[in-house]
């Protein structure tokens, strides 16, 4: 048999037979140095320590920090659910709150008007709540909830919150209005308590801008009246019954004609604020 000549250029091969043999023979000895002997650990240990160790650290990482992840959304969710807890009871105590607050008023009102029962005794009179009035800060005219099947009539006079407010000027089945002495209609009779000196008392809306009305023909040759004085409805007024407090004496200026005097008036009653009123069905011809 001649020799195999490798011709230049081959690539040498060995056969697939002999290659399994050598690969299992080289599996079989690593075997048997892994089993038997050590010569691996110090290498697979260093591995271990270089590849796996901060691998597992890291999941462990992972681990501890989507569990406080979790944690935190519970948290959160509790809270949620806690916030919208609190706002219902927020919710329910402020209607608490306001509830508690209208009957106070009501109280206040009703107690006021228990003291001006008192003060006018001698006049029947019937409670009555505000329920309309024309536009504007003041209660120049307004509706209350009471009329004709309630015994009321024209003229009736309506005080409130410690004096006059006006007088009844129409009327309905259940209903009535109420034209009030700071109306620029308006003109009563009235008198200082003091000296019971006359004067009229004039309402005007635009005075009442400063908190006042005026007063006219006021007689006060000795220079009696002053300042904080009280002025009442006098005795000969035709429609106003007798001495019910209209105000307090602001101001007071001599006429050109130096014999009258004239000025301001600031209301017993305030006329940017009315809930409920009485009604006196007293009329003024039938008062003797």
């Amino acid at each position: 048999m001649s020799p195999v000549i490798k011709r230049k250029g081959e690539r040498f091969t060995l056969p697939s037979k002999y290659l399994l043999f050598i690969l299992t023979v080289v599996c079989t000895a690593l075997m048997v140095l892994t089993f038997g002997t050590d010569v691996f650990n110090k290498p697979l240990n260093t591995a271990v320590g270089y590849v796996i160790v901060p691998f597992q650290q890291g999941i462990g990482k992972v681990g501890q920090w989507l569990v406080s992840r979790s944690e935190e959304l519970v948290q959160i969710r509790s809270l949620l659910e806690e916030n919208v807890r609190l706002k219902e009871e927020i919710a329910a105590l402020t209607e608490e709150n306001t509830l508690l607050l209208q009957d106070k008023y009501e109280l206040n009102t009703l107690r006021e008007l228990y003291l001006l029962d008192g003060q006018y005794g001698e006049y029947n009179k019937v409670g009555a709540r505000v329920i309309g009035r024309e536009s504007g800060n003041w209660y120049s005219s307004f509706i209350i909830d009471k009329g004709e099947e309630d015994g009321f009539a024209i003229d009736m006079n309506v005080i409130a919150g410690g004096g006059l407010v006006g007088r009844i000027t129409a009327i309905g089945p259940n209903w009535s209005r109420v034209t009030s002495i700071i109306s620029d209609e308006s003109k009563v009779s009235g008198m200082t308590l003091s000296t019971k000196d006359n004067m009229i008392v004039s309402g005007d809306l635009k005075q009442m801008s400063e908190g006042c009305i005026s007063f006219s023909q006021l007689v006060d040759s000795q220079n009696r009246v002053a300042e904080g004085d009280k002025i009442v409805t006098s005795d000969i007024s035709d429609k106003y019954l007798p001495n019910i407090l209209i105000g307090y004496v602001y101001a007071i200026d001599r006429d050109a004609n130096n014999l009258t005097k004239s000025g301001l008036v600031i209301p017993a009653v305030d006329f940017e604020h009315l809930g409920e009123v009485l009604v006196i069905t007293d009329m003024k011809q039938n008062v003797q």
